[in-house]
């Protein structure tokens, strides 16, 4: 079911919006507007459950001669294997490995993960998008056996 609703925005806002919706590629007003409420709702409910379920992509930039550095990282990871669910590693010149972490877990571990990434000597350009989630367990049978799982769906 649909709702709509008007909004009344003064030109500078208007012209503004219009040229992030452009330039983002949006169709129309209505998916931009539904995308920043999503986002905005998102980063909401984070801050009032901590304790919550995430998926999270953390990305940064580090200098693979640097002490150690690539070990430590991969330790790290070893270390929190629960919340580690895939790593892709790129080299993008002799020196600077990208990588992008793939998460699962309560939002407050998440954060704390990716904090222990980004603030480490030689990381650099880290970042971590945090998307709240709903975890439902669901038991169903395959032929002859039967098993259980969690589905994680976004909020809406």
């Amino acid at each position: 079911m649909t709702e709509r609703f008007t909004v009344s925005l003064d030109k500078e806002l208007a012209e503004a919006f219009e040229s992030y919706r452009q330039r983002l590629g949006y169709p129309n007003r209505s998916e931009a507007v539904r995308d920043l409420l999503r986002g905005f709702l998102a980063r909401e409910r984070a801050a009032d459950d901590p304790e919550g379920a995430c998926v999270g992509v953390l990305t940064y930039v580090y200098d693979h001669h640097r002490g150690g550095l690539g070990h430590q990282l991969t330790e790290a990871q070893h270390a929190h294997h629960d919340l580690t669910v895939a790593t892709l590693h790129v080299h993008l010149d002799h020196d600077h490995c990208l990588e992008t972490n793939i998460l699962r877990g309560s939002l407050k571990r998440v954060r704390e993960f990716s904090q222990q990434f980004i603030a480490r000597r030689g990381v650099r350009h880290g970042d971590l998008h945090l998307v709240p989630v709903k975890l439902e367990a669901d038991a169903h049978a395959h032929g002859d056996h039967s098993h259980h799982h969690e589905h994680i769906t976004p909020h809406d």
